[in-house]
């Protein structure tokens, strides 16, 4: 099916892609505003460079339940 070999061209590409550090900040930063999800992240960037990103997620939204509290 076309659309298949076209999913799956574009989802090589965005893998080969995520190697560049600008393009990997901007996938970064739609996961942080939950316009992607885990699942969609991990097939862009691979899953140790996810689960990476996952845990700072966390620690920033740690960090600013804390300065909320703090304030």
């Amino acid at each position: 099916d076309r659309t298949d070999v076209l999913v799956t061209a574009l989802r090589e590409y965005l893998q080969d892609a995520a190697h560049d550090d600008a393009l990997t900040q901007e996938i970064a930063a739609a996961y942080y505003d939950d316009e992607i999800s885990f699942e969609q992240l991990k097939a862009l960037v691979g899953a140790e460079e996810a689960a990476n990103i996952r845990v700072l997620k966390q620690q920033l939204n740690e960090d600013f339940v804390d300065e909320l509290t703090d304030a």
